[in-house]
């Protein structure tokens, strides 16, 4: 009985010039070379490769001796002080003054810039602090981001600090260095996120008034309240009048929420990120 069947077979086939490439490697070198030798001599086509690109070395080789030595015979020939002297040649001929009397002098000055870095680390440097602590200072401070705040807490830098450096530190000693530099100039440096950096720079108000404490007390209590404008929640929390909750949000969007911009760019306060205050 007859049957049907269909079948997929994988056959891989090798082309006369794989397996005469086969065979060659196979070939010892010596043997190699002397078949070469056979078929560039049997056949006029092939040309040796190695002896052509040594006589075309051998040309260049040649070409840049002759070059050599015809600059050396023009220096030999033509000198240049032959046909200047100094001695002779007047003065203004070797000015220019396209100035007038009315001109003014104008110069670029040159402007040395110091980074937001820099000038934590001058500040540091200016405390008497022992080796460990001025260490760990100045990881702090490298571990800013690009607007002053520090987004690794205490446990976090002593860790950082064991892998990276191979130096072992207290946690205390870390939270002690972070509120030192917290004090530094820009006031709100090294603050965890934006209601710490608000409330450093409040602090740093030596005039107490009320706008000041009411100030301090919607920062510290109702953040969240305050950004998302719930003035109404916020005036009856602190029993407070239209006009004094203005009067303390005013001194609020005075403070500047970027701490690294503080000598670039001063005028950069709280209003530019926070709304505008009902009037």
């Amino acid at each position: 009985m007859l049957r049907q069947r269909l079948e997929q077979k994988l056959l891989q086939k090798l082309s006369p010039q794989q397996i005469q490439l086969m065979k060659l490697l196979q070939v010892p070198a010596i043997a190699m070379e002397q078949r070469i030798k056979q078929e560039i001599e049997e056949n006029p086509a092939l040309e040796d490769q190695a002896e052509e690109e040594e006589k075309d070395f051998d040309d260049e080789f040649s070409e840049d001796s002759e070059e050599n030595e015809f600059e050396e015979n023009y220096e030999d020939d033509f000198s240049l002080d032959d046909y200047i002297d100094g001695d002779e040649t007047p003065e203004y001929k070797l000015s220019a003054n396209n100035r007038s009397r009315d001109d003014e002098d104008k110069q670029v000055p040159f402007v040395s810039h110091t980074t937001f870095y820099d000038g934590l680390e001058e500040q540091l440097h200016m405390r008497r602090l022992s080796e460990s602590d001025r260490i760990i200072g100045e990881f702090i401070i490298g571990n800013l981001d690009e607007n002053g705040y520090l987004k690794r807490d205490a446990a976090s830098l002593v860790n950082d600090m064991a892998f990276t450096q191979n130096i072992i530190v207290r946690e205390e000693d870390v939270k002690a260095m972070i509120k030192l530099i917290q004090k530094f100039e820009p006031a709100g440096v090294a603050a965890f996120d934006l209601r710490e950096c608000l409330m450093l720079q409040l602090d740093r108000i030596q005039v107490e008034s009320v706008p000041l404490s009411n100030a301090k007390l919607i920062i510290d209590k109702m953040f969240n309240e305050f950004t998302k404008k719930h003035y109404e929640k916020i005036k009856k929390k602190f029993v407070l009048t239209d006009e004094e909750l203005k009067d303390a949000l005013d001194v609020i969007l005075a403070l500047n929420p970027n701490p690294d911009l503080h000598l670039l760019m001063p005028q950069r306060a709280a209003s530019t990120y926070f709304p505008i205050l009902p009037s």
